[in-house]
This record gives C-alpha cells, sequence and structure tokens, in this order.
C-alpha cells in the first residue's frame, strides 16, 4: 500500500469532490465537466482511487481519470451546451426535464437485459432474479446498494439515478432478498450495486441459505465486483475483512465452487501492492478470482494494457476470463469501438501471452440472444465477413455453432450487423423460440451482480 492510502473508506459525489485534496489540480474546464455531465450520468469515486491509482500528471488522458471522472464529450455537445445553459440559470425546473429527456436517449435497458427473464417460483414471480440461461440465474441482492467508485462506462448506470419509467420500468423493479430456502426475490426498491459494498454480516445472510442440503444444485457462486480495483481494503484492512475471508472459506467448505469475477479495466487497477494482497487473500479461501472488463476507447484500447493485465493476473493467481465489447447504453460513443478494432486489439494481446493467459474468451457480445463471440475476419468465397459463434445463449443448442456476418469496418454492436453471403436473416432468427428451463432442481450457477 501507498503511504498516501487511506486506511478508512472516503467518498465522494458530485456534491463533495471539491473537498478531495485533489481537486485543484484538475483544469476548470475538466471540472465544469464533471459537474455538468453527473447531472445525467452518476459520479462517485473514492480516495483509494484518487491518492494511489490516477496518475495526476497525465490528466485527462490517465485511464483511472477516465475510468472515474465524466468528460464533456460523454454528452453530445448540444445536450452539453443546453445542460451549461440551464445550471447557470438556475431553472431547476427545465434542468430535471432535459436531464430526464437525455437520459432516455441513451438506451437504459440495453439488448433488453433489464426487462427480460424474470422467472417464476411456484407461480411467483421472481423480480430479484433473471434466468436468461438455462445453467445460470443472476441475483440481485437489495442490501448491494451502490458501488465504491462508479465507472463512467458502466452498463447499469440508470440503477444510481432517477429518471422516471424510461429508467425505472417493470425490469428495474425488485431487488431481491433470500429467505431461508430458496433464492426468490421480493418487491423492494431495486439496488443492483457491488456486492461486496455490503458488510459482511449482510451478506453472509444471502449466501449461506445457498449453502443448505435442499439447494446442493446450486453448484458455483460467482460474485462480481469492482472493489478488487476500487477498494481491496475490503479483503484486507476492512474491520470486518478477517470475517469475509472466513465467510469464504465457509462457502468453499461446503462444497461449492465460489468465484469472483473481478472488473479489471487497466492493469494499473492490478498494480499497487494493497490490490496484490487482497488478490492473494482472496484466492488462499479456496475461491477462485475471474478477470474480465470491455475494450473500452480512451482506457484499455492497447493490446499491451491487456497482455499486462492478463500476465500480472495470471502471476498473481487469476484467471483471465472475458474482454467484452462495451454495451449499447451511456455515454457509449465515447467509450465504443469498432468490432474489428476490438477483434484485432485481442488478437494481438492474445497471441503476446503465454497459454496460461489464453483461458480468456472475447471480444464477446452480451446482446439479447446471448454472448456473441467474435472468432474471426475471414474471407470466404471472395466475401469478407465477420465468423461469429455464441458462448452462451438462451437456447442452448446455439452454442459454438458457427455463423457469419457482412463485414462492416463502422459496426460497433450486433444489432447493426447482416448476415453475409446474401442471406435474409440469421439462421437462429427462422428457428422456434424456447423456454428457460424451470429453476428448481437443475444444476446452477447462482450469480450475485
Amino acid at each position: 500500500m501507498g503511504s498516501s492510502s487511506p486506511a478508512k473508506y472516503k467518498p465522494y459525489n458530485r456534491s463533495s469532490i471539491q473537498r478531495a485534496p485533489q481537486w485543484d489540480r484538475i483544469p476548470a474546464d475538466l471540472r465544469e465537466a464533471v459537474d455538468v455531465v453527473s447531472h445525467v450520468l452518476p459520479f462517485r469515486t473514492n480516495q483509494y482511487v484518487l491518492d494511489e491509482l490516477i496518475d495526476w500528471d497525465r490528466i485527462p488522458d490517465d485511464p483511472i481519470f477516465r475510468l472515474n471522472f465524466p468528460h464533456r464529450t460523454m454528452l453530445a455537445p448540444d445536450d452539453y451546451a443546453t445542460l451549461q445553459d440551464l445550471l447557470r440559470s438556475g431553472d431547476k425546473q427545465q434542468l430535471a426535464k432535459q436531464i430526464y429527456v437525455i437520459r432516455s436517449r441513451m438506451n437504459p435497458h440495453p439488448a433488453g437485459q433489464l426487462t427480460h427473464n424474470v422467472p417464476e417460483l411456484d407461480g411467483e414471480v421472481v423480480p430479484g432474479i433473471q434466468h436468461k440461461y438455462a445453467e445460470t440465474v443472476l441475483f440481485f441482492p437489495s442490501a448491494g446498494q451502490t458501488c465504491h467508485a462508479y465507472c463512467t462506462f458502466c452498463f447499469r448506470w440508470p440503477q444510481f439515478v432517477g429518471g422516471g419509467p424510461a429508467l425505472r420500468g417493470p425490469g428495474r423493479r425488485g431487488a431481491g432478498r433470500l429467505p431461508q430456502a430458496a433464492p426468490r426475490g421480493d418487491r423492494r426498491p431495486d439496488h443492483r450495486g457491488d456486492p461486496m459494498i455490503m458488510r459482511t454480516a449482510n451478506l453472509e445472510r444471502y449466501l449461506e441459505p445457498l449453502l443448505s442440503p435442499e439447494l446442493s444444485h446450486i453448484q458455483n457462486i460467482r460474485i462480481g465486483t469492482k472493489a478488487v480495483g476500487y477498494w481491496p481494503q475490503r479483503f484486507t484492512g476492512d474491520p470486518d475483512a478477517d470475517d469475509l475471508m472466513r465467510l469464504f472459506e465457509r462457502v468453499v467448505a461446503a462444497g461449492k465452487h465460489l468465484a469472483l469475477m473481478g472488473h479489471y479495466n487497466h492493469p494499473a487497477e492490478l498494480r499497487p501492492a494493497i490490490a496484490q494482497q487482497a488478490l492473494r487473500r482472496i484466492i488462499g479461501t479456496g475461491a477462485v478470482v475471474r478477470m474480465q472488463s470491455p475494450v473500452l476507447r480512451h482506457i484499455n484500447d492497447d493490446p499491451a494494457a491487456w497482455r499486462e493485465l492478463w500476465t500480472l493476473g495470471v502471476k498473481l493467481g487469476a484467471i483471465p476470463y472475458y474482454m467484452f465489447v462495451e454495451r449499447d447504453t451511456g455515454a457509449r460513443s465515447y467509450f465504443e469501438l469498432p468490432l474489428t478494432e476490438a477483434y484485432d486489439i485481442f488478437r494481438t494481446a492474445y497471441a503476446s501471452v503465454s497459454g496460461l493467459s489464453r483461458t480468456v474468451r472475447g471480444p464477446s457480445m452480451s446482446a439479447f440472444p446471448g454472448k456473441v463471440l467474435i472468432d474471426g475476419v475471414p474471407t470466404i468465397r471472395g466475401e469478407k465477413v465477420f465468423a461469429l459463434q455464441f458462448l452462451q445463449a438462451r437456447r442452448g443448442e446455439l452454442v459454438r455453432r458457427p455463423f457469419y456476418a457482412k463485414f462492416d469496418p463502422a459496426a460497433t454492436w450486433f444489432d447493426q450487423l447482416v448476415p453475409a453471403f446474401g442471406e435474409r436473416r440469421f439462421f437462429f432468427e427462422d428457428e422456434p423460440s424456447a423456454e428457460v428451463p424451470a429453476l428448481v432442481g437443475k444444476p446452477l450457477d447462482v450469480v450475485g451482480v
């Protein structure tokens, strides 16, 4: 840990960031952009990120600075100018209306991810759970109310802001609470944040029921977290960090596979000694850490960054898992890359690491039908195409079946692609849909996000 690293978690938001020691190091135009843009997109950081992860001599181009601090070009120029004028005028009513309009245009529910796949148990809707894939259930704990810091690209950004029905549709209701016997949900307001923001005693109330004999079909438990990068003290120095490690040990001892899905977006998040200590402590409990991130313009659109991330991660015991394509929501125009560029970054980085790092898959799009892998850009019968396949799908029979899309150098997301070779539709669009199998009794992964 660096000498300036705080022992106690200290967050900052739009109202309090002016009190951070580093605020005066930010030029006036960037400070204004933080204020304007954070009226639309959520902003939250903490003292550890400011002290240990940001290179203040490189702002605004430092990747961790861009991961945490909103930039003016995250909004369309006209939207930014309108908000700027309204803030100066003090017209709060018109400001609120304009914020709502802008947010509603930013695709708050990408690819239907937040409005579908709410299952039933015994005829009762369980809105705290999503069951998109047969083998996997996503559970959203009502106690995970926030994150240690917000990533400016986060596709779950609507959960941290208000904004009316466009941002609080039916898929935005009902974070779950686990009773003693089954993974159900309730109809409390949705608080989908990082589970590691919870105290260990709260997390224990979610995990312990999953260890009961009647839930033996739940074989794997995954916890998605950014705390490994933004607040590694959660696993080392927090008052209940030791309790957390003992909880992980109990889960593993109960015969479950426990995986922390560590959201590492840049190798800078792995370089501090405290971050490496956190990783070793987690792995020492018998849990595993899998590394995943989208590929992002301004952040990690460089094969060297991915090479360092995967290589250092493997050295510390983590498993490279996914390179994702940035989702079609929020400030996507700021972060997105053409699919062909994302593939080139992945291929170049993949070719430069040893086989131990080649557990990683990507670039992958978490689209409505499933996780679509870009597997190459070959030329077939004289036509340049994207070679694609499903790594995961709503219908399991689609997984690993190759298919092809016409090459488009400007395409950034799956819905911009069209079939190759003059085909009218992709093969899976003409096949009948299938219901996702029932929850109860089937071998499952439970994913807390």
